[in-house]
């Protein structure tokens, strides 16, 4: 929590003088994809929504901009384990990802009229962990963990933002020992895509 607050505070310190700052509030749909590394791994994506405070900084390039936010995010997926040796049972388990992130995203925007604008960013996410750990699959989520943002959006009358982006996971989000006779260790690897609404002051 610390660490987030200093990261938007250290973009809010490093903006020009010069350059319009505009306040707002964000939510969205996740539609997780979780894709795992053991053959008897099998998942059902669920959808996951992410709320939260974010803040707009127009650069002096013209149409440049940036915006960083601080969200609640929670993903999940019903998970359905293979155990056992010489008898195979499935233990089926809902793994909720829950996380404290920080997308920062560089824009380009341009106006399609006097009232709206088409806006297309990129940009690193990072999250820290607020999952619990599941006991029957061993489960231990990261601490901390990157992805990538990419995506676009409309501008309505300068205060209404709806975007879509694909939120793209760098590297393992978790990873599990089932607990059976013969244990099997897999990694799982999470990605999104986000359909979000935000109302800037």
């Amino acid at each position: 929590m610390i660490t987030a607050c200093l990261l938007l505070a250290a973009l809010l310190v490093s903006v020009p003088t010069s350059a319009q700052v505009k306040f707002g509030v964000k939510g969205g749909l996740n539609l997780a994809s979780f894709s795992f590394s053991g053959d008897d791994v099998n998942s059902d994506n669920q959808t996951g929504f992410y709320i939260g405070p974010t803040v707009k900084i127009g650069l002096p390039l013209t149409g440049l901009s940036l915006d960083g936010s601080l969200l609640y995010n929670q993903v999940s997926a019903k998970v359905n384990v293979e155990e056992g040796s010489e008898q195979i049972m499935q233990t089926e388990e809902t793994l909720k990802q829950k996380q404290l992130a920080i997308p920062v995203n560089l824009r380009y925007g341009f106006g399609i009229g006097d009232a709206a604008s088409v806006f297309f960013f990129a940009g690193p996410q990072f999250a820290f962990d607020m999952s619990s750990d599941i006991d029957n699959i061993d489960w231990k989520w990261k601490n901390t963990y990157l992805s990538i943002n990419v995506g676009g959006g409309l501008m309505l009358a300068s205060h209404l933002q709806i975007n879509l982006n694909y939120n793209i996971g760098c590297g393992n989000t978790g990873n599990a020992t089932a607990t059976s006779i013969s244990k099997s260790v897999f990694h799982a690897k999470s990605n999104a895509v986000q359909l979000g609404l935000a109302y800037y002051f």
